[in-house]
């Protein structure tokens, strides 16, 4: 029996879901245009409402088999999650299709490994949003496409301890608001204890407000607190293992969201550049991928963020038994290294962010440098710069896509190059 048609009056309507979209939407197609539809999968026969990019699911007639049953109670309410309802076996095709149809598009083939899946409750790190409304402090994330706060009890993807800590941010952040701002607390978990940073203070906020959320974080046992990127207070120096060595982060600093992720491209990386001698860590944040590389060869690094570099200085000066390790801060989008300074290095690990690395591989590809691990956070710059080091002479030797940001739509890579003889 054909299905009813919907009223035109009531705007809702039926749709097809004809494909996963890259940002983790369904895709259907309407008045011949194509529109996105949230938390649906291909093959669905979906009711919605709206218009535009603002389509509400609000109800699947017909859901495909590779659904699945959402590990969270916040699940299509909060913005941070948009692939529960997909099963682990298609989720994790949908990961790898992500980097084989982008660099189709480039023209390129690779060999380019099953996706790699972090585990649940490994999120070591998370920037909550904290506001006030009425008498009660709200933290959580932004619903999606919104600036509402979806105040949350639960999170499948965070380590328990960020979550144990949401009744203290509550009281750290009361000194902070005033009902009209909202305030972000990056909150870290480390071997020293968590490492909270606080961003987006309005200017209004007094110096003894700043000093009673510090004595508050203080007093709840976080290891260091931190104001807009300056430490106000620190109780136990923040430190992370990296290899053989210790990594001291600045306030704020990038940092791989979970430690198992780390330690998966780390290992790529490593093996890949085993047995180089001199190698360059480019975009080497506060040393990831540096205090590594240097238990085994003299090490380059570059970064265009100073507290990085400092940081990264100060963590070498506190390891033991490791090569050399000269760190510099360099704009690397303005100034890259030419390809004349690189060819006296064995390997490189490019490591930017989402933009990548254009200038720099530009010279990259110039060079005689004979290995390359390229460590991409976003598949479509990576296929732009993989273009160019594969007409500049380096063949893929395969690509291994990382799921660092699990249930989202988002997708990193390692890729695997040499120089072709």
């Amino acid at each position: 029996m054909p299905a009813l048609q919907d009223p035109p009056a009531s705007g809702v309507r039926t749709l097809t879901i004809e494909a996963v979209g890259a940002q983790g939407d369904g895709r259907a197609r309407e008045n011949g245009a194509l529109v996105s539809v949230p938390f649906t999968l291909a093959g669905e026969r979906v009711r919605v409402t709206g218009a535009g990019d603002r389509l509400k699911l609000l109800e699947v007639l017909e859901p495909s088999p590779e659904r699945a049953a959402p590990a969270c109670r916040h699940f299509g309410t909060c913005g941070g999650c948009t692939l529960q309802h997909m099963a682990p076996a298609p989720y994790a095709a949908f990961k790898r299709e992500q980097i084989v149809r982008t660099l189709s598009a480039r023209g390129l083939e690779a060999e380019v490994a099953e996706a790699w899946i972090t585990p649940p409750g490994s999120r070591r790190r998370a920037a909550f949003t904290a506001a006030r409304s009425g008498k009660q402090i709200l933290i959580g994330f932004h619903a999606r496409k919104s600036h509402e706060l979806v105040a949350i009890s639960e999170c499948p993807v965070a380590r328990p301890a960020l979550l144990t800590a949401l009744p203290r941010l509550k009281e750290i952040a009361a000194h902070l608001l005033d009902g009209k701002n909202a305030v972000s607390l990056l909150v870290t978990e480390t071997a020293s204890g968590l490492d909270l940073h606080i961003s987006g203070l309005a200017s209004e906020v007094k110096a003894l407000a700043r000093a009673e959320a510090a004595s508050a974080a203080l007093r709840a046992g976080f290891a260091r607190v931190s104001l807009d990127g300056a430490d106000v207070l620190t109780e136990r120096r923040p430190s992370l293992p990296a290899g053989g060595a210790s990594l001291h982060p600045p306030p704020g600093g990038f940092l791989q969201a979970t430690a198992e992720a780390e330690g998966e491209m780390a290992s790529l990386v490593l093996r890949h550049l085993k047995g180089a001698a001199s190698v360059a860590d480019l975009f080497s944040g506060c040393g990831t991928f540096a205090l590594r590389l240097a238990a085994d060869a003299h090490v380059l690094a570059a970064e265009g963020n100073s507290a990085a570099i400092d940081a990264l200085k100060a963590s070498v000066r506190t390891a033991d038994g490791l090569k050399p390790v000269t760190a510099e801060v360099r704009d690397l989008f303005r100034n890259p290294y030419g390809a004349g300074e690189l060819s006296r290095l064995d390997g490189i690990v490019l490591d930017p962010p989402r933009a990548g690395a254009q200038a720099q591989v530009a010279e990259i590809a110039r060079s005689r440098v004979p290995k390359l691990a390229y460590v991409s956070y976003d598949p479509a710059t990576l296929a732009r710069d993989l273009r160019t080091l594969v007409d500049g002479g380096y063949r893929i030797l395969r690509i291994h896509p990382i799921d660092q940001f699990l249930w989202s739509a988002h997708v990193e890579a390692v890729a695997l190059l040499e120089r072709a003889p």
